[in-house]
């Protein structure tokens, strides 16, 4: 079992984009989502595919399963996921001795900007880009979770803005 311990910040202006490694496309909704577990799939650039079980209340740290499974069992799960499938390209940013991943959201919730970097320690101190806007660790609205299943429930508490 892994742990899973990311902050999550809204991004405020582009200036990530110039320090980007790589990017890749992906899909992603949910089958099962409670308060604190999910059970997700996720078709990566179209060519890989992973089921993932979140387990946790911790708003910074929280148990993670992670299989590989087929492409065409990702794609029926998710015409049964629960609320919308999130579109998203993700943009491995490096800065200083960690790598932020910036998601890019497209479909139902485009125009949203979300940065996260994951750690090895809660006591891990990264060093913040200037590119960062507001820290929403534990908000759960800016969870992947809640994008995909409480789409339409309270959208206007969602603010884009960094």
């Amino acid at each position: 079992m892994a742990k899973e311990i990311e902050r999550k910040f809204l991004v405020r202006s582009d200036g990530w984009r110039s320090a980007v490694e790589t990017k890749s496309v992906l899909r992603q909704g949910y089958i099962a989502s409670m308060e604190d577990r999910s059970v997700r799939v996720r078709i990566l650039d179209g060519r890989k595919a992973k089921l993932t079980i979140k387990i946790g209340r911790s708003a910074i740290t929280r148990d993670e399963f992670e299989y590989d499974i087929p492409i065409a069992d990702a794609e029926e799960l998710l015409q049964n996921a629960i609320g919308v499938v999130i579109e998203k390209t993700r943009y491995r940013v490096p800065h200083e001795d960690f790598v932020w991943e910036v998601d890019v959201f497209t479909g139902e919730h485009r125009g949203l900007v979300i940065a996260e970097v994951e750690m090895t320690a809660e006591t891990d101190d990264p060093a913040l880009p200037t590119w960062l806007g507001r820290e929403v660790t534990g908000d759960f609205r800016y969870s992947n979770q809640a994008l995909a299943t409480e789409y339409g429930h309270d959208r206007h508490g969602l603010s884009h803005s960094a």
